[in-house]
């Protein structure tokens, strides 16, 4: 390897950007407001047996020069097609999902109440341009930045809280039971996007190859740049929940459901415990790791289902057209689950993530399909351990689906 590590981070970052989103700063805080450390082992479970179905994307990519969704293809078109199947039926609940976080930042930044649906349709229509005027390489050149800001201000505010005065009262003091509904209902939820959707595999294989112009490239740059952007992830989900646990546990404070009100609480953390003087700091670095989030999802989702409609017909369709559907299609979709149908952000983002875990068999079982099929290189197969790690998170995904499914009805 001859480029210093810093120098082939690309793809990971973008990896990350998505990642460090809802997952981490909604869910891993939550988790720590309500049960203190008892669901790290969780976070920690769901990293490591979803690590391989990740590490896959950015391997077939760079071994072949492809995306998975070619060697869903090598499958059958069928595989394709049910990918397809599974990306519209999520990305409306995921785009909503990240855009109203995003949007209730921006009202507690700018000071402007207005309703959660019209502010989040002022940021698609924002985001929309960026991609359409092809300025969408700017943000992806300033994610280092971005992501640098938001970890470095979260960790000065975990040392801040560590050190600092934080009063807990045994009487709010909740363990984790797997005995309560909804404690696991708020598992599965959290283990659902953490650290990401595994959709967001086959977006990685897309980055890969689209910053390789569809050539094989180096696999240990490859791994290198998603390793860094992954176990980054995990370090930051951690340093959320250690952040809700010392600053909300136990202290009878309950998070607000809403957008706008969720925001400003999540500032508070950090202010309180570094000081006032932190404010814009700390709002700047967690809107812009959201906005870059919503951003990726925006783009992701239309540029997937462009690619993989390509490939199910037989006719050669225009990519930028077939990109402007799914586009508009995800962009109105989204305007109207945000006005009409929603009623509690929390709910809303709940229902995403459970969405997102059941899904993940399949896509889990798919993706292990290509990489050890027919259209992967021999010699770029995973070994024997991750062959080992893949079988047990299948296992994973299937046992807690089915877990949850008996816990509903």
């Amino acid at each position: 390897m001859n480029k210093k590590w810093h120098k082939i981070l690309g793809p990971g970052l973008l990896y990350a950007g998505a990642a460090i989103g809802v997952s981490h700063l909604v869910q891993s805080t939550r988790a720590g407001a309500d049960f203190g450390y008892g669901l790290v082992w969780a976070i920690l479970l769901a990293n490591f047996l979803k690590y391989p179905f990740f590490e896959f994307g950015p391997r077939y990519a760079a071994s072949t020069g492809n995306s998975l969704l070619h060697g869903y293809k090598a499958i059958g078109k069928w595989a394709v097609g049910l990918f397809m199947v599974l990306t519209f039926g999520s990305m409306f609940i995921i785009q909503s999902a990240v855009t109203v976080v995003t949007a209730g930042l921006a009202s507690e930044i700018t000071g402007v109440s207005i309703s959660p649906w019209i502010m989040s349709s002022i940021l698609l229509a924002s985001c929309t341009a960026i991609l359409l005027i092809g300025k969408y390489k700017v943000l992806d050149k300033a994610m280092k930045m971005i992501i640098l800001t938001l970890s470095v201000s979260t960790i000065i505010a975990l040392v801040a809280a560590v050190t600092g005065q934080n009063q807990q009262y045994e009487e709010y003091m909740q363990s984790f039971t797997f005995a309560k509904t909804n404690h696991v209902l708020f598992l599965i939820a959290l283990m659902g996007w953490m650290p990401a959707p595994l959709d967001i595999s086959v977006w990685h294989s897309v980055w890969t190859s689209a910053k390789n112009e569809g050539k094989k490239s180096s696999l240990k740059e490859a791994l290198l740049d998603f390793k860094i952007g992954y176990w980054g992830t995990l370090i930051l989900a951690l340093c959320f929940v250690s952040l809700g646990a010392i600053s909300i546990y136990g202290s009878g404070i309950e998070l607000e459901a809403s957008g706008g009100a969720f925001a400003k609480q999540l500032i508070s953390i950090y202010t309180n415990n570094i000081g006032a003087w932190a404010y814009v700091i700390i709002a700047v670095a967690a809107f812009t790791t959201m906005l870059s989030t919503t951003l990726t999802c925006l783009d992701a989702s239309p540029r997937v289902l462009a690619e993989a409609t390509n490939l199910i017909t037989s006719k050669q369709l225009n990519t930028k057209k077939t990109y402007l559907f799914w586009l508009v299609l995800l962009l109105l979709g989204t305007v109207v689950i945000l006005a009409f149908f929603l009623t509690n952000m929390k709910a809303l983002i709940d229902f995403a993530t459970v969405v997102a875990f059941v899904t993940s068999p399949i896509i889990a079982i798919l993706n292990y399909l290509v990489i050890t099929g027919k259209t992967m290189p021999q010699e770029n197969k995973p070994g024997l351990i991750l062959k080992i790690l893949s079988w047990l998170g299948i296992a994973y995904f299937i046992g807690f689906t089915i877990y949850f499914m008996l816990q509903i009805s």
